[in-house]
């Protein structure tokens, strides 16, 4: 499988890592050749090598004409939809801005038909946004793996005003995503590349086990103590198709909480993002019946799963551990049948065959409005994915 995997040590910009994906052998021409079909105003991508404390990087910078337009989201969707880009990087470009657009409606209380875009609907950070995703689909990675996100102190300037960092959007943006700690004085990570990281990366973590095989530096305008650069490392994972992350698991013997309260309780952790929830019988001390709760979390969610358990159950304390999880990749899929579409998931094996598992609310669905029993459903969702491959092969 190939792999890619961002190093933030210094956080990340749109033009960080568009330098990364070019320096790291993504053709520039390219990349210059879909952003020239959004219609911008004489929009450039320039790139320089240059030094950050003592380490080659390229700076890549977006030369346009002076501007002062303040774009709505539509604007963005014409530009993209009207381009030469081809589907997937098309695809790819509008999650990043659809993403941007609820960040940003989220803060200022609007929607996101509503919302201006002001920084991130610059020239630059259109063609930042764009550039990425063209790249990032001409790079072709199966996965990507990116560390802890540093987003810097102080405050920064922005159209609104002065605002602490990390700026409102970021923060937003970065929801469920390991920050690193900082102390460094200045913005390390930006709207632009908070949202590009939030919507493509697939796992946080450190670096996975996996042969190199490219490896691209990408500079950041500002200078600090430190070298302010985004490191991508492109390469083979050691394992086949199997991925490996860290995950957390919470678990408590519970001998005095009510049922409806575990099952509330249950409910709630689902809703904040748990990966896994289990509870299994137990026989406690004295022979009292007891239930032991199992709480399977990414590592940046286990103190909020930690705060529910605490609140909605009788536990006095938790057992927290690390532990590392391998998962088969997987993609969403949807299979035609007699009684409509199915949702379900593709797993790839290791052996590279594939496994159809359809989704029992899209089957349930299916068997309540046409009367049949779940079992048929189920069974002609698989049917129909059957005779999908073999009309492939």
């Amino acid at each position: 499988m190939r792999i890619a995997y961002l190093d933030c040590a210094s956080g990340v910009s749109g033009d960080m890592m568009l330098g990364a994906l070019v320096d790291a052998g993504v053709d520039l021409a390219k990349v210059q050749a879909g952003i020239d079909s959004l219609g911008l105003p004489s929009c450039q991508l320039a790139t320089e090598e240059v030094k950050k404390k003592g380490f080659r990087a390229l700076q890549l910078t977006v030369e346009h004409e002076p501007e002062h337009a303040h774009r709505h989201l539509h604007h963005i969707v014409k530009m993209i939809d009207g381009s030469t880009l081809s589907p997937s990087q098309r695809e790819l470009a509008l999650r990043i801005f659809n993403r941007l657009a609820q960040a940003e409606a989220k803060v200022h209380g609007s929607t996101i038909e509503k919302v201006h875009f002001h920084e991130v609907g610059a020239v630059d950070s259109i063609a930042d946004i764009v550039g990425s995703a063209i790249a990032w689909d001409l790079l072709g990675v199966d996965r990507i793996v990116c560390s802890a996100v540093p987003t810097g102190t102080g405050f920064v300037q922005i159209a609104h005003g002065r605002c602490s960092i990390p700026a409102p959007a970021t923060g937003e943006l970065l929801q469920g995503v390991p920050i690193a700690t900082s102390d460094v004085q200045g913005e390390l990570t930006t709207p632009t590349g908070a949202a590009i990281v939030s919507t493509l990366v697939d796992d946080f973590g450190p670096l996975p086990a996996m042969t190199i095989s490219a490896t691209g530096y990408g500079a950041g305008q500002s200078d600090f103590e430190h070298p302010n650069l985004l490191r991508l490392l492109v390469g083979e994972t050691a394992s086949g198709s199997i991925r490996g992350d860290q995950i957390v698991l919470l678990e408590t013997n519970l001998d005095d909480t009510p049922g409806e309260a575990i099952g509330y309780c249950v409910e709630k952790l689902w809703q904040a993002g748990a990966l896994d929830v289990a509870t299994s019988a137990l026989q406690m001390k004295k022979g009292r019946p007891g239930v032991l709760l199992s709480v399977q979390g990414s590592p940046a969610d286990a103190d909020l799963l930690a705060e529910i358990i605490f609140r909605e159950t009788s536990t006095l304390g938790l057992r927290r551990s690390t532990l590392q999880r391998q998962t088969l990749p997987r993609r969403p899929m949807k299979i035609s049948t007699g009684w409509g579409e199915i949702t379900g998931i593709v797993a790839t094996l290791p052996d590279g065959s594939e496994r159809f598992s359809p989704e029992y609310d899209s089957c349930r669905e299916i068997a309540d409005r046409e009367q049949v029993s779940l079992e048929a459903v189920y069974l002609a969702a698989r049917q129909a994915w059957g005779n999908d491959r073999g009309n492939d092969e």
